[in-house]
């Protein structure tokens, strides 16, 4: 028997506050709302060209918990290193306080990398680019940069 290939539907993520992570993720990846209920079962379908990429549960207190067993992060891929840095700005005007400092390369002498950074729920992102970041240093040695965050 073959197995699978796997391919991500979507991600769906615990918020505290439902309008804010709608308003982050809007402005991060120009999503738009699928479908929306402000009941006691707050949630939120968001996407693009209609297929579902975010689904967000208003569901949860406190932060996102770094430490436990369970996710570590979610990574975004973009085509390029422009997107990355398009991205980076559209983070810094929000506030984002990254993980380090621009756009970094996964590990020492590697072509791809990102920015690293956490939603407004603690959550750890990592928004990357498969190539052209030739050149930049990796801020971890001896390890991928997206594992020490």
């Amino acid at each position: 028997m073959t197995k699978p290939q796997l391919k991500t539907g979507h991600v769906a993520l615990n918020v505290t506050d439902l309008a804010r992570s709608i308003d982050f993720y809007e402005a991060l990846f120009d999503v738009e709302i699928l479908a929306r209920s402000d009941d006691e079962r707050a949630w939120a379908l968001l996407g693009t060209d209609g297929a579902l990429r975010i689904a967000l549960w208003q569901q949860s207190e406190g932060a996102f918990a770094t430490g436990l067993p369970g996710l570590h992060h979610l990574s975004f891929e973009v085509p390029d290193v422009e997107a990355v840095r398009a991205a980076e700005t559209v983070l810094k005007d929000l506030g984002v306080e990254f993980a380090y400092d621009g756009v970094v390369a996964h590990g020492e002498g590697a072509g791809s990398g990102g920015v690293f950074f956490s939603d407004p729920d603690g959550v750890r992102l990592e928004i990357y680019t498969p190539a052209g970041v030739d050149g930049s240093s990796a801020p971890v040695k001896g390890a991928p940069t997206c594992g020490f965050f």
